[in-house]
């Protein structure tokens, strides 16, 4: 083989030694669960607060409040403002940030090792002592409440918006965005979020993960003496099946007059993260549409040129999230790249997998997993998926070698399994009058225009 004949895929390359950290684990007195990963080529530190205060525990009434009462958090504190907390934190050459999603709230702190002592104590007064001034929340409220006009504006937004509602049946919490909704976030006032915090921000089922050149001694000492007076658990999650409206494949077309583009969504309630098909099902979701040479981008973007780019993703929660294949198209190919999306994702369940796509999606996961993991920051991340999701305390360390153990049965048969084609909801939003004649052309589902 010449070395400049671009025709031909070029072999994978010998897969490279890596090892995960190693992870002391303690438990604290609060009921917090202890990660500390020593890393001791660079002086910096790596902290990560969690606690079980997030999305899915709110009903619709009080959609968003957990992301808005987290944005807020930042607003200031009831010992100084928000600018005197920014300037404390930036004196001593700290970062904080906060991030909320489905599973709970998580506060992140960035700082050089030895300046560690002076910056955990304003990561525990941003946490726990927010004073919510009403300027600092109306300016997140309106922030949050002008993000969610523009989803409705924004054709991919409105896309993935509307197939959420046509995933999940109404009432539970995956059928709506995390951020909520403008009637929930226009509601939402200084006394809620106070009062969210109040009994959410508990330690009890939470953890505190730190990375960097520490000694973990040190950090338990640190962690006990900030934290000592914090108690108590949150309320307990109401319980949910995520479950469709319905299990008939259909097509909903979002009409935007004049749109000579498609956005389109295709999905169903996929699986959760504590699946045992968990990375066989990656795999899987690789082969169809997670990498550009997967069959979903071959097809529609190198063979038929409908798109710049197709993906398919699972959204692996606690609970089962969706299944989805995303892309954008010409408004008059719209049928024709629905129409190839379900051949590929029946041809992927019904034929199953092959020996080399397998062989290459499971080199490429291995291959890829050390570059994700060059700094502190990223090494927290995944202790704390360890914490959010209970998943075993080697679980990393064995994590390449469960990714190369994946066989080609094991990839046909979880996806045998997680993905339905004829179950799938379609939603395509774009040009009514353009698009609904060939898709009902299609025959292959009920096709409602909302």
């Amino acid at each position: 083989m010449s070395p400049l004949d671009r025709t031909l895929q070029p072999a994978s390359g010998a897969i490279r030694h890596f090892d995960f950290p190693e992870v002391e684990r303690r438990p604290l007195s609060q009921g917090l669960d202890l990660r500390v990963a020593r890393l001791s080529r660079l002086p910096m530190v790596s902290v990560n607060l969690f606690f079980r205060a997030g999305e899915a525990g709110l009903s619709d009434e009080w959609a968003g409040l957990a992301v808005l009462t987290g944005d807020a958090l930042e607003g200031g504190t009831k010992r100084r403002s928000g600018s005197a907390l920014a300037e404390a934190l930036e004196s001593i050459g700290a970062r904080t940030g906060v991030t909320t999603g489905w599973e709970g709230t998580s506060v992140a702190l960035s700082c050089l090792a030895d300046r560690l002592e002076e910056a955990m104590p304003l990561l525990i007064e941003t946490m726990r002592e927010p004073d919510f001034p009403e300027d600092e929340v109306d300016r997140v409220r309106e922030q949050q409440l002008a993000a969610l006009r523009q989803r409705k504006m924004d054709p991919g937004a409105l896309a993935s918006d509307e197939a959420t509602r046509r995933y999940f049946a109404a009432g539970q919490p995956y059928a709506r965005g995390q951020g909520g909704t403008e009637e929930s976030v226009g509601a939402a006032t200084t006394d809620a979020m106070r009062g969210y915090v109040e009994s959410n921000y508990r330690p009890e089922g939470g953890g505190l993960v730190v990375v960097g050149d520490l000694d973990p001694d040190e950090v338990e000492v640190l962690a006990e003496r900030y934290l000592s007076e914090w108690r108590g658990a949150p309320p307990a999650v109401v319980d949910f099946d995520p479950r469709p409206p319905k299990q008939e494949r259909a097509i909903f077309v979002v009409d935007r007059p004049g749109s000579v583009q498609s956005e389109i969504r295709v999905g169903h309630v996929g699986a959760s993260r504590s699946t045992p098909d968990y990375f066989a099902l990656s795999i899987g979701n690789m082969l169809l549409g997670g990498t550009f040479t997967s069959r979903l981008n071959l097809n529609l973007r190198e063979k038929n040129g409908f798109t710049y780019g197709v993906r398919s993703s699972f959204g692996f929660r606690s609970r089962p999230g969706p299944f989805q294949v995303s892309t954008a198209v010409g408004s008059e190919v719209t049928a024709d790249a629905v129409r190839e999306t379900l051949f590929e994702m029946q041809h992927l369940v019904e034929g199953g997998a092959t020996e080399d796509e397998v062989a290459a999606a499971r080199d490429y996961s291995a291959g890829i997993f050390g570059l994700q993991l060059e700094t502190a920051g990223q090494i927290g991340s995944r202790l704390s998926q360890i914490l959010m999701h209970g998943l075993d305390d080697d679980y990393y360390h064995r994590y390449r070698d469960n990714v190369r153990g994946v066989t080609t049965e094991q990839v046909s048969a979880a996806v045998r399994a997680h993905m339905r084609p004829d179950e799938v909801q379609i939603v395509v939003v774009g040009d009514a009058e353009a698009v609904v004649g060939p898709l009902q052309e299609l025959g292959v589902g009920s096709v409602t225009v909302v």
